[in-house]
């Protein structure tokens, strides 16, 4: 993922947010909160994942299967690389 490099540092940000999302749902279980904040504390850490998803799943389909320098053979690699990770989040 070399093309990524460009924008790591804002990758990088985003997972950071995550994690820190990821650790307030934690929180809120350990103390027994509302489960109600805490549905809502899920809620905003399942829609930053998708969004950092949704970031990565574009910059793969620009540099993997659009860009117009690749062959035949790597476009077809980048999508089947692209479907089986859909294929994967959905489930």
């Amino acid at each position: 993922m070399s093309h990524v490099k460009s924008g790591k540092d804002d990758l990088l940000k985003r997972v950071k947010r995550i994690a820190g999302q990821i650790q307030a749902v934690e929180r809120a279980l350990v103390s027994d909160d509302d489960c109600a904040k805490t549905l809502h504390l899920v809620a905003a850490t399942r829609g930053a994942i998708n969004g950092l998803m949704d970031e990565i799943i574009e910059d793969h389909a620009r540099e993997h299967v659009a860009n117009p320098g690749l062959s035949d053979e790597e476009r077809a690699k980048g999508v089947e690389e692209l479907l089986e990770a859909i294929r994967r989040y959905t489930k």
